[in-house]
């Protein structure tokens, strides 16, 4: 489940303001979001295995966390997060 620097560095200069700030929100919200797509992709394969589900379930409260952050923050920003992450309808 580790990204190498070069995906990481490609989803924050996507997502962040640059390739380099990663304490971004938005980048730290699209890195959660890479994480939660290769965990359900795993959990697909491997039903039973619990570790990995409880780990999903606190990645998904770390980005829901952030993303109420950013929506209080700066509405304009959440928005477009989650249209460009493709999150919500």
């Amino acid at each position: 489940m580790n990204f190498t620097p070069e995906v990481k560095k490609q989803a924050f200069k996507e997502y962040g303001k640059s390739e380099f700030d990663s304490g971004s929100t938005e980048g730290q919200i699209a890195l959660f979001t890479m994480k939660i797509h290769h965990l359900t992709e795993h959990l697909k394969v491997n039903k039973k295995d619990l570790v990995t589900e409880r780990s999903l379930v606190r990645l998904v409260g770390k980005r829901r966390r952030l993303l109420d952050f950013l929506k209080r923050k700066d509405i304009e920003r959440y928005r477009t997060i989650i249209k460009k992450l493709k999150i919500r309808k």
